[in-house]
């Protein structure tokens, strides 16, 4: 893929596209519409390409700004688009490839404009744009029709009243990406926009009612991932070999706005990443995420997160409640195998969050799944990569687990499933390990990394509470697993007593005025005497209620007993050490009247017997470690930069200029 540069430095001279941009109004009957949008290429798919595209025709957009006031072009532009759309859906059926060819030219030029306006000026501004007509004796009076929402309104037709063939696939690809760029003016805003022209027309008026239709078809179309018909499938093909960019039949009709444009060309080879992508199903999970998180209208909550919150399994015959009227049916079973698929992008698992969070038969529906590992693997390969993961894609993935572990039957379940050969896991070989220890071999390895990188206290409190969720179900942990668990204990144990060393030494010490401040060692302290007692609270929840099925946790506890000494005393930990204290010494003491020199195995045997002989009323009972995801409050200070800056990042099908973005900070990198 790529451009030959004399080629697309001609763009701006070419006549068509002066014309377009020029002082004379085009009447919207007029053949030149005919000669402007019979070019063929296959569009750009990556932001680098559409970045040569708008350099090389940002003079000709600035002209149209310039110019549209007086000639309407834009106006005339959007009708003849509005016109081709009324037969698409025939077309299609037809298999009317020259129809639906013109229909997205005009579609591709309509998005490349609105993108440069948008970024470019106010939606007031932009408002008036679409409502300039040329000026002609007896117009002044008449209304003229608001083509913005007309426009919205087809777009989102388009999207679910097409079907995807190859010959539609461009341009239900080139409707999502509108759909995009006219919600894009957020980036160009420091603050979340909460008043918006064309929030107001996707939330009320025409489009209103095909809010479940349109959430309903992005997720099938990110459910089956349709790739990318094969350059030239999905048009007309050229009648000699080699031959110029345009096709036989529209070879009479123009030579040419795009014959000089080779952007991905019918010729060039796709890329192997491109060939196994689908640019539809990316597109369209990112344009459900933004409207899924537009912020409620003053009366008005947001349809598309209503609709998101609600839908049902096809498989569910209960009546939809009258309080939502955007309800719908999907399928769960392709939806659950998509969500497994595809947790490799930020943007799948923002949806994976989503749907667990704020869709209650979604999360019924995966708890209740036999096959829960091929979800929760993907999730944990997330957090143990996290060095190559951005910190908003591992605070999602952690949360996921968190919102799992509110689930008993999932704490259990997890426990029974047997894995193979683990070969992501670097650190050991696992041969045979079980779910639930892996899950917690990969949270604990997240909070050692955390303690030495980035040092997070979001992080570490949503691990050791997914910990503390499961740790009164831990069963059969493995050796290796239980091994980790006390390792964190000491890792924490002796930065315990580093802070405290530097405390002590700084109150002792003599401090002149020049010195500088120092460090807040008792705020440290504090922070880390939290995660001691919340370590101490999962060991203590594991003992009391599954003590003989995690014979592996005692032997790591006995094998490390001098650990705790210090914690006895301590007023923080006095009460949580009581029972470990008392199973240390219970244990230590069956062991050294087994005598001296004992294997491993027999170790492990007189564990399992000691378990049963211990009576269960000497271990102190505590409150049930139970901790629940809530969201913060205002949460769209978070996700709505979040699911812009992956609109952004995405290398499919959309640019703008890093100078321009005002809603978060664009890596130089």
């Amino acid at each position: 893929m790529g451009a030959n540069s004399s080629s697309i430095s001609e763009l701006p001279e070419n006549e068509y596209l002066k014309k377009l941009s020029g002082a004379e109004p085009i009447s919207e009957n007029d053949p030149f519409w005919n000669q402007l949008l019979s070019f063929n290429f296959t569009a750009p798919t990556n932001s680098a390409d559409l970045k040569l595209l708008e350099e090389a025709t940002i003079s000709v957009c600035k002209s149209l700004v310039e110019k549209n006031p007086r000639t309407g072009n834009l106006g005339s532009l959007i009708k003849v688009f509005l016109a081709r759309t009324k037969e698409l859906k025939i077309s299609a059926e037809c298999q009317n490839h020259l129809f639906i060819w013109q229909a997205h030219n005009a579609l591709f030029i309509i998005c490349c404009l609105l993108k440069v306006f948008i970024s470019r000026m106010s939606e007031e501004e932009l408002q008036l744009h679409f409502t300039y007509e040329e000026k002609t004796p007896g117009s002044y009076g008449t209304e003229c029709e608001d083509l913005i929402e007309e426009l919205l309104c087809c777009l989102i037709q388009l999207i679910v009243e097409i079907p995807l063939l190859d010959i539609t696939y461009s341009i239900s690809l080139e409707a999502v990406t509108t759909l995009i760029v006219f919600l894009s003016c957020q980036l160009f805003h420091k603050e979340i926009l909460r008043e918006s022209i064309i929030h107001k027309h996707l939330m009320r008026g025409r489009c209103l009612p095909y809010t479940s239709r349109l959430v309903k078809t992005l997720l099938y179309n990110f459910i089956r991932q349709e790739r990318s018909p094969p350059p030239g499938s999905h048009v007309f093909h050229q009648q000699t070999d080699g031959g110029g960019l345009l096709y036989g039949i529209a070879s009479g009709v123009a030579t040419g706005l795009w014959t000089v444009f080779t952007l991905g060309g019918v010729g060039s080879k796709a890329t192997p990443q491109l060939e196994q992508s689908s640019p539809l199903a990316n597109q369209s999970l990112l344009l459900l995420l933004v409207l899924a998180n537009l912020t409620n209208a003053p009366d008005t909550p947001n349809p598309y997160r209503q609709a998101i919150m609600s839908f049902k399994n096809t498989q569910d015959n209960t009546a939809f409640s009258s309080s939502n009227p955007h309800a719908f049916q999907i399928n769960f079973n392709s939806l659950y195998t998509a969500l497994c698929e595809q947790q490799k992008s930020d943007q799948a698992t923002l949806l994976l969050y989503m749907l667990l969070h704020q869709n209650s038969n979604v999360r019924t529906y995966v708890l209740a799944r036999t096959d829960i590992e091929n979800l929760v693997l993907p999730i944990l390969e997330i957090l143990y990569h996290v060095e190559e993961r951005n910190s908003h894609h591992v605070y999602m993935a952690l949360i996921i687990l968190l919102i799992l572990t509110e689930d008993d039957g999932f704490n259990r379940s997890i426990h029974e499933v047997v894995l193979k050969n683990i070969t992501w896991y670097a650190e050991r070989v696992l041969t045979e390990i079980s779910l639930g220890s892996l899950l917690i071999l990969v949270v604990i390895r997240t909070i050692q990394y955390n303690m030495t990188r980035t040092r997070d206290k979001y992080l570490h409190t949503n691990c050791l509470a997914a910990l503390a969720n499961m740790s009164a179900q831990f069963r059969s942990l493995h050796q290796y697993a239980a091994q980790r668990i006390i390792s964190l204990f000491s890792l924490l144990s002796k930065k315990h007593n580093k802070v405290l060393e530097q405390a002590t030494q700084s109150l002792r010490g003599s401090l002149s005025s020049n010195d500088p401040p120092l460090p807040d060692y008792a705020q440290d302290l504090n922070v880390i005497e939290e995660v001691i007692r919340m370590m101490l609270e999962i060991i203590n929840s594991c003992l009391t209620n599954s003590l003989h099925h995690n014979p592996n946790l005692v032997y790591a506890l006995l094998y490390k007993r001098d650990l705790f000494e210090q914690f006895r005393t301590h007023p923080s930990f006095q009460d949580i050490m009581q029972n470990i204290d008392l199973v240390i010494s219970f244990f230590s003491s069956r062991l050294e009247q087994a005598g001296a020199e004992l294997s491993v195995e027999r170790v492990l045997e007189i564990i399992k017997q000691g378990a049963v002989a211990l009576p269960k009323d000497r271990l102190r009972k505590f409150p049930e470690l139970k901790f629940k995801y809530v969201e913060e409050e205002q949460p769209e200070e978070f996700f709505i930069p979040y699911v812009w800056s992956l609109v952004y990042n995405s290398a499919v099908a959309l640019y703008w200029n890093p100078r321009d973005i005002q809603l978060f900070t664009v890596d130089s990198g």
